[in-house]
């Protein structure tokens, strides 16, 4: 093992609990050992136990499961009132134990505002008759009580129910009754979920969104008794040794409902200041709390705990560093953290524990891969939140988030196998096939990996003198380095299984290559909008791969996340980018995480990038683009240059044909995870 990870594998303890290394793999939704969103009550994940296992037998040193609710979802029946779970648990406890791995169990209070109220259930929660009807099965203003009358994170037109001090109080119960049944069943520590992330427990410690006038409101303690309740609860049923550890965000980093501060952007912070962190952080800490596992920022700012590519890595060590100073107790950062940067941390005394969660989800395998010196198979997150936590949101919509997913959180864009083993595996093939792949992009390169794997015998096919596709240019901004070490891990890998590829060979006649089957992924092409002046518009793919510069002031026609990230792109080298776009928000489609489009809407209006919504183009000069705005007003906008970002469309080679499959954009366009997932499905098959 390189030396400057060695920090990362030595001990530490959290109470009398001893923990072999460092890494810590923290929380995500969707990763609950006792179910995710079952309709038919919670019950122990198999899927969940496996996953972590796997993780465990690859040298994660403390594993911290998702969010397990203390009242089931739907039927509302508590946790503590299902013993069967903690039967199962126990059993599962002795298999971590023998990896040398220690796990706590994660328990949530509650969501309240920051309840992921979606399309489905919004309307019916607004008409009190089908909330009544609805009730028994799923209680909406249980799911959404909060300390006061919020606005909703995801609908804000739905005000939140006040909890009342008798819910207070069943919560508090649960958790003491929960946490004990944890450790008689022979887990290491509970988390409590969480002064953190505009949660319930954090909206009750915060004077923006606490306006009670009772003992759980105004003044700081008892704005913080909630949490303070819990662990001495906690406490007081398992004893003082065991360990809790609390969910932490040491600040808001907002600055009003919905609307978050972006990195380096001054601001009047209107939630947990770190003024106040740095009291809180004691407070909890002497109320019992044994770690903080930190990081910053709440829904309204959910860039900071959610970090997508646009964010900086590590980039809440310097505040959780910071708190470190005013507790005793040990300290984990999470948030992009990279392990050379975590390992010097921990080397020099800044925080105790490096937190890590969708690396993962992209790689069970990576810390056994660091130890080994191999970083280079090491598949990279992309922090893309495709497969792990789509949760999206675009004006006037709640939760668009498909049902299907709601169901299936923790999954991962790049690697099917994640939470989905009964889905997705490799078996070897009945039959030893010549199979041709046309096309050398991600969903190529992807089917035919799977295919080798499984023992066919496998030709791809690429009219260029490199593989990627159009990955390549999307992996093309300065912020998308894990794009690019994806793209490089892919090439990486085709060269460790019997694939020939042939590079600058364009297929014209599938026939002629004498496959038992044909897999095309040839992708999709721009689509071209029927405008005057069109040809003198660049393709953003042309950008991209550095084939046609740009002047100072760019106009962008079209604000879904390619136009949007070339808008940030172009901000970042210093220029001035204006993003034009037809539709009544930026980036719309289903799918895209909140976390990552809110960034993007929150760092142009930050920094004052001019975005003209519900306005068409009617033609592009030479010097501008004219266009017209919702109100009918036509106007030109001054521009050096205009980039083309209005979509694709499917460019399959053919899509019909005996023994022909169509994978990837080319079957019909998306994002990396419908590329590789459908690569998976029709490769399984072959």
């Amino acid at each position: 093992m390189d030396q400057k990870y060695e920090a990362l594998f030595t001990p530490w303890k959290i109470r009398d609990v001893e923990i072999k290394n460092r890494i810590v793999l923290c929380p995500m939704g969707g990763t609950s050992l006792f179910g995710w969103f079952e309709l038919t009550g919670c019950k122990f994940d198999k899927e969940a136990a496996k996953f972590f296992l796997e993780r465990a037998k690859n040298n994660v040193g403390l594993i911290i499961p998702g969010i397990a609710p203390l009242r089931d979802t739907f039927w509302g029946k508590w946790l503590w009132q299902n013993p069967k779970m903690f039967e199962d648990l126990k059993e599962f406890m002795d298999e971590i134990h023998k990896t040398g791995a220690k796990l706590f169990i994660q328990l949530t209070a509650g969501m309240g505002r920051s309840w992921a109220i979606t399309e489905l259930i919004a309307p019916l929660h607004k008409n009190k008759f089908t909330r009544a009807i609805l009730k028994p099965v799923l209680d909406t203003s249980h799911e959404l009580a909060a300390p006061s009358p919020l606005p909703s994170r995801w609908a804000p037109e739905i005000t939140t129910p006040e909890m009342t001090k008798k819910q207070i109080h069943e919560i508090i119960e649960a958790f003491a009754k929960t946490a004990k049944l944890c450790m008689d069943a022979g887990v290491d520590g509970v988390e409590v979920h969480a002064v953190h992330e505009g949660y319930l427990l954090d909206q009750f410690t915060m004077e923006w969104t606490n306006k009670r006038t009772d003992e759980y409101g105004g003044s700081f303690e008892n704005r913080y008794r909630f949490p303070v309740e819990v662990v001495r609860a906690i406490k007081e049923a398992c004893g003082e040794n065991f360990p809790v550890s609390l969910r932490y965000s040491v600040q808001s980093k907002v600055k009003d409902f919905c609307v978050g501060a972006v990195p380096g952007e001054e601001y009047t912070e209107v939630g947990r200041t770190m003024e106040e962190s740095e009291r809180a952080a004691k407070y909890l800490q002497d109320a019992g709390y044994d770690m903080l596992n930190a990081d910053n920022g709440t829904y309204d700012s959910w860039y900071w705990a959610h970090p997508p590519m646009y964010m900086p890595q590590n980039c809440n060590l310097e505040d959780v560093a910071h708190i470190k100073k005013f507790v005793t107790i040990p300290v984990v950062c999470a948030g992009r953290m990279e392990p050379e940067v975590g390992a010097q941390a921990v080397a020099e005394g800044r925080i105790d524990g490096v937190g890590i969660a969708r690396q993962f989800l992209a790689d069970p395998e990576w810390i056994t891969k660091l130890i080994e010196e191999r970083l280079e198979d090491i598949r990279p997150c992309i922090c893309c939140h495709n497969g792990c936590f789509n949760f999206s949101k675009s004006k006037g919509h709640a939760n668009t988030q498909d049902l299907k997913d709601t169901m299936g959180l923790a999954r991962c864009a790049i690697n099917p196998e994640t939470m989905q083993s009964t889905k997705y595996y490799l078996t070897p093939a009945r039959k030893r096939k010549n199979i041709a792949v046309i096309g050398g992009g991600i969903g190529g390169m992807e089917a035919a990996l799977v295919c080798a794997k499984r023992g066919h015998k496998v030709t791809l096919y690429e009219k260029t003198d490199e593989l990627g596709g159009v990955f390549i240019a999307a992996a093309a901004p300065s912020f998308k380095e894990k794009d690019r070490e994806l793209i490089a891990w892919y090439r990486r890998e085709m060269t460790k299984y019997p694939i020939e590829v042939k590079l600058n060979t364009e297929v014209t006649d599938v026939a002629a290559l004498g496959a038992d089957e044909v897999i095309i992924a040839t992708g999709s092409t721009p689509n071209r909008i029927p405008v005057p002046g069109i040809e003198k518009g660049i393709q953003a793919i042309d950008f991209l791969r550095g084939r046609q510069t740009v002047g100072e002031n760019v106009t962008i026609i079209g604000g879904g996340l390619t136009g949007c990230e070339i808008a940030y792109e172009l901000y970042l080298q210093g220029k001035k980018p204006t993003i034009v776009e037809m539709l009544d928000d930026l980036i719309t489609t289903p799918g895209i995480c909140l976390a990552n489009t809110s960034f993007l809407r929150d760092f142009f209006t930050a920094n004052n990038v001019p975005v003209h919504l519900e306005t068409r183009v009617g033609e592009i000069h030479d010097d501008g683009v004219t266009v017209t705005d919702k109100d009918g007003k036509t106007f030109k906008i001054a521009a050096d240059s205009v980039i083309l970002s209005t979509g694709y469309r499917s460019a399959p080679l053919m899509s019909k044909g005996k023994h022909i499959h169509v994978v990837g954009d080319a079957s019909k366009v998306g994002n990396l995870r419908t590329v590789i997932w459908q690569a998976w499905d029709v490769a399984m098959k072959l």
